[in-house]
C-alpha cells in the first residue's frame, strides 16, 4: 500500500531534487496517528510527500469522553464504550493497511479523569495499542508544531480548544515558545452553575491569568480545534464567502464580533444546517464563542487564521528531521504531485526557467507560486479536454495544501486554468476571482498563457527549450529558439505565443539560433 514515488531523474534543475527520494523522508510516507480527545476520537493516516502529507484516511467519532467530568471526576461511561469501539476499529484498519504502528495520544479528559489510567490499560489489553497521556504543556507544544507544519515561517499565538481544555502557545522563528493550558473547554464550561453570567465571569478571570503568563500577544492568532472550525463555517455563511476551505481562512476581530451577534440572533438549527455543522458540534458553539470573544478582547490580535493542522500534524512534525522541516510544504507537495501524475516528471523545472523572465520583479512570495504552478501544470492531463481547465482550478483551490493563503490558491488555480484555456469567462468559479486583486489576476493569466505556450516546446528534460526575454518599458517580447526546437514553433504554437504577447500588451520578435 506504500505509495512512495520513486524517480530516476538525476537533476531536477533550478527547483532541485525532491526530498521524498531520500530514505528519511520515505520513512514518513505513511504514518497513523490517533488523538483521544475530550470530545472526539480521531484517526488520521498521513500519506504522500513527507513535508506536506496528504490525508490518506481520516475518521472521527464524537465520543464526549469528557462529558460530566467536572461533576463525577470520571470519564463518561457511554463515551468510554464508544471510544473503545472506535480504537478497536482503528487498530484493525491499521493492521489491514500494514502500518508500522499507530501513535495514540490522549489529552485533557483522560489525563484528568480518575479512571483515565484504567481506560488506557483496557485499551492496551483489548487492542494492543499503547496510549500516551500527554500533559497540557505537551498538548500546547504539539498543536503549535502542527501549525508550523503548515506555515514554516508562522509567528503569533496558537489557541487550541478541545472539549475539556484550551491551550495557548507562542510561535516564531520556527520554534515554539511559552505555552500554557487552561480548563476553558466547552464541555467543562457547560457544567458551570449560574448560567451565562457565571460562565463569562469564570472565562474572564481565567483569561486574565493566561495573559499574565503569556504576556502581550498582538500578532496573528491561529485557531486550532473543531469548535473554532465550526465557528469559521458560520462566519463564512454570514459573509457569503466563496471558497469553502477552512485552512488559512482569515477573520478580523470585528468580523468575529459580528458573527457572534449573528449566531445569537438566528435559529441555531437553521444555521447548523446551512453551514454544514454537526448537531453535537453546534451544541458547543455558545460556550466556544464566549471564550473567543474574551480571547480577542484580552490579547487583541492583529488578525485571525483558522488552522486545520493541530496536534495530529504536530505528532508527524515531531518525527521529521530538520532538513524536512526546512522545506517549503507547497513546493514539496507540488513536486510529489508532478512525479506521481505528470507525463514528463521534471519538466516543470524547465518550464519555470522558461517563464520566469516574465516576472523578474516578482517578490519571493509570488515566485514560489510560479514554481508551484509550473510543477503542477501537467498533473491533470488525464481529465477530459473539455473539463481540464476546470479540474485544474478545482483541484488546486480545494486541495489539502499547506503554506497557502486563499488568495494564493486562487492565483495558482487561475494560472492553471489559463494553461488549458485561453479565456476564463463563463465558468462557475467567477466569484472566487474576487479573492485576487486585478493585478494578481492579470499576472495569473500571463503565467498561465506562458505555460500554455511553453508546453508546446516540450521535447525532453535535457532539451534546450529556448529563451524568453521581456522588455516591459518597450513592450517587446522576444523568443530565442535553437534550430533543434524551431520545428515545434508551428501554427498552434505561434498562436499561443501571440496570445501571451497580447496579455503582455507587447510586440513579438522570434530569433532562430543555429
Amino acid at each position: 500500500m506504500d505509495q512512495t514515488v520513486e524517480t530516476d531523474i538525476p537533476d531536477w534543475g533550478t527547483i532541485g531534487k525532491p526530498l521524498f527520494d531520500k530514505p528519511d523522508a520515505r520513512a514518513l510516507s505513511r504514518v497513523g496517528v490517533v488523538d483521544v480527545g475530550s470530545n472526539s476520537v480521531r484517526m488520521v493516516i498521513f500519506d504522500g510527500a513527507a513535508r506536506s502529507p496528504a490525508y490518506f484516511y481520516n475518521e472521527k467519532v464524537m465520543c464526549e469522553l469528557g462529558a460530566g467530568l467536572s461533576e463525577t471526576g470520571r470519564l463518561n461511561p457511554r463515551g468510554r464504550e464508544r471510544a473503545l469501539a472506535a480504537l478497536r476499529r482503528f487498530q484493525h484498519l491499521a493492521m489491514d493497511l500494514d502500518l508500522p504502528g499507530l501513535h495514540v495520544v490522549a489529552t485533557a479528559a483522560v489525563r484528568e479523569a480518575s479512571d483515565g489510567p484504567e481506560f488506557c490499560d483496557q485499551v492496551q489489553a483489548e487492542t494492543g495499542l499503547q496510549v500516551a497521556i500527554i500533559d497540557g504543556d505537551e498538548e500546547a507544544r504539539l498543536s503549535a508544531q502542527g501549525v508550523l507544519l503548515g506555515w514554516p515561517g508562522a509567528y503569533g499565538l496558537i489557541c487550541d480548544i478541545g472539549g475539556s481544555s484550551m491551550e495557548l502557545a507562542e510561535i516564531g522563528g520556527g520554534q515554539v515558545g511559552r505555552r500554557v493550558t487552561s480548563p476553558l473547554g466547552p464541555l467543562k464550561l457547560r457544567d458551570i452553575k449560574g448560567g451565562r453570567r457565571a460562565r463569562k465571569a469564570h472565562i474572564k478571570e481565567t483569561m486574565e491569568d493566561l495573559r499574565n503568563q503569556m504576556g502581550q500577544q498582538r500578532d496573528r492568532l491561529f485557531l486550532v480545534g473543531g469548535s473554532w472550525r465550526a465557528f469559521a463555517r458560520l462566519d463564512m455563511l454570514r459573509r457569503g464567502y466563496p471558497l469553502n476551505v477552512l485552512h488559512e481562512y482569515r477573520m478580523t476581530t470585528k468580523q468575529v464580533r459580528e458573527t457572534i451577534k449573528y449566531i445569537e440572533k438566528h435559529d441555531s438549527e437553521k444555521l447548523r444546517a446551512q453551514a454544514g455543522v454537526s448537531s453535537s458540534r453546534m451544541a458547543l458553539i455558545p460556550y466556544a464563542m464566549d471564550v473567543l470573544a474574551r480571547l480577542i478582547r484580552t490579547f487583541k490580535p492583529k488578525d485571525i487564521a483558522i488552522s486545520s493542522y493541530g496536534i495530529r500534524e504536530g505528532l508527524l512534525y515531531e518525527q521529521m528531521p530538520q532538513e524536512v522541516r526546512d522545506r517549503d510544504p507547497l513546493i514539496e507537495a507540488s513536486r510529489f504531485s508532478e512525479a506521481k501524475d505528470a507525463r514528463l516528471p521534471g519538466f516543470g523545472s524547465n518550464l519555470y526557467d522558461f517563464v520566469i523572465p516574465l516576472f523578474r520583479s516578482a517578490p519571493p512570495s509570488r515566485v514560489r507560486l510560479i514554481k508551484a504552478a509550473c510543477l503542477l501544470h501537467d498533473v491533470s492531463w488525464r481529465a477530459h479536454p473539455d473539463y481540464r481547465a476546470e479540474v485544474c482550478f478545482d483541484n488546486v483551490t480545494r486541495a489539502n495544501l499547506g503554506g497557502l493563503k486563499h488568495s494564493e490558491r486562487v492565483f495558482i488555480g487561475l494560472a492553471l486554468q489559463h494553461r488549458y484555456r485561453n479565456k476564463r469567462e463563463g465558468n462557475r468559479f467567477s466569484r472566487l476571482y474576487e479573492l485576487l486583486d486585478e493585478k494578481s489576476q492579470k499576472q495569473a493569466e500571463i503565467l498561465g498563457k506562458a505555460m500554455r505556450f511553453g508546453a508546446m516546446l516540450w521535447m525532453h528534460n535535457d532539451a534546450n527549450m529556448g529563451q524568453l526575454k521581456f522588455f516591459p518599458k518597450k513592450r517587446e517580447l522576444e523568443l530565442y529558439l535553437p534550430e533543434s526546437a524551431a520545428p515545434l514553433f508551428s501554427e498552434v504554437a505561434e498562436a499561443r505565443f501571440s496570445a501571451l504577447a497580447a496579455a503582455l500588451k507587447s510586440q513579438t520578435r522570434v530569433i532562430i539560433r543555429g
